[in-house]
């Protein structure tokens, strides 16, 4: 009769989850984690914010025009501060504030729609240039003549194309928003598809894939089963240095005139209408300037962090 008390009990821990890996080597990236955090804090401020701070961002107040952020008044006792506007006013009397908030809603939302059309248009392309090698030269001969092109010549040029039909179909501010989506995202893809392609084509010749193809695996479910997710880490990566990229484009763009219309702004559009007075009022410009860099420092340090966290050799995996 076997002895219960003498059987040592094997205890099997769950396994832990891949992402929870991920999650943990992210958390050692100081840099990588204070980006996720001013990330996070930007988002809310500009999707957040204009409810808790219920001002017009269009609103004109001419008695209250050139109103300077509060903490000059510790400089400058004859400066004009008012509590009831922070960041301070424009030479309209527009409240800077709710326009950095406003602007920070339009360039996010440019940034991050034109990042997922280019990382979706550079992994298909990727894909099927690495997969189907009757597919390889012509596609890949195709971005090279992408990359080839001058981007921001380019960009220039679609704007003034395509802006006043867009503008008469969509209406001023939905039409422009699609415009410079559409230009940033097909100029934006190439390092992408790149990329991906070599991974892919590495990938082909590993035994799984090998595998799964001699038992009769369609491409459609070979792409989406087996290569697709072992290319995750590269595209998660591009996309953040895509998104960073969309942001600066966008600001570019309307800091040369040829964005959203004025009374629409984003961090571009007021940091071009604050250049005229910069010596008067220079934190005019060192608002969005601020917003812009810090958001892309912010955005390449989380693009730092993730090509680390995904990459399994230095998780210890």
């Amino acid at each position: 009769m076997t002895d219960l008390t003498n059987v040592e009990m094997e205890v099997v821990e769950k396994p832990r989850s891949q992402w929870r890996d991920v999650w943990d080597q992210f958390k050692t990236h100081k840099g990588a984690v204070a980006g996720l955090s001013f990330l996070i804090f930007i988002t809310l401020f500009a999707a957040v914010g204009p409810f808790l701070w219920d001002v017009d961002p269009g609103r004109l107040d001419i008695r209250n025009k050139d109103v300077r952020p509060i903490y000059m008044g510790l400089f400058d006792s004859s400066a004009k501060v008012s509590w009831a506007n922070p960041m301070g006013t424009d030479n309209l009397g527009r409240d800077i504030m709710a326009n950095i908030m406003q602007g920070g809603r339009i360039s996010l939302a440019v940034g991050w729609t034109a990042m997922v059309l280019a990382v979706v248009l550079g992994t298909t392309i990727g894909v099927l240039a690495g997969y189907f090698k009757r597919l390889d030269g012509l596609l890949m001969r195709f971005t090279d003549l992408v990359l080839a092109l001058p981007l921001l010549p380019l960009l220039l040029v679609m704007m003034l194309l395509f802006r006043d039909p867009l503008r008469a179909a969509f209406g001023p501010e939905t039409g422009i928003f699609l415009l410079i989506v559409a230009g940033i995202g097909i100029t934006s893809w190439m390092q992408t598809a790149r990329i991906v392609r070599g991974d892919v084509m590495a990938l082909k010749e590993r035994e799984f894939v090998l595998a799964a193809r001699s038992i009769g695996t369609p491409a459609r479910r070979m792409i989406t089963r087996h290569l697709l997710p072992n290319v995750l880490s590269p595209i998660m990566v591009s996309a953040t240095l895509g998104l960073a990229t969309a942001i600066i484009t966008e600001s570019a763009l309307s800091f040369l005139g040829l964005g959203f219309p004025s009374d629409f702004p984003t961090w571009g559009k007021i940091l071009f209408d604050s250049v005229d007075r910069m010596t008067s009022f220079p934190e005019r410009v060192i608002w969005p300037g601020l917003a812009i860099s810090l958001t892309v420092l912010a955005v390449n340090y989380i693009g730092d962090g993730l090509r680390d966290a995904l990459d399994p050799r230095i998780r210890g995996h």
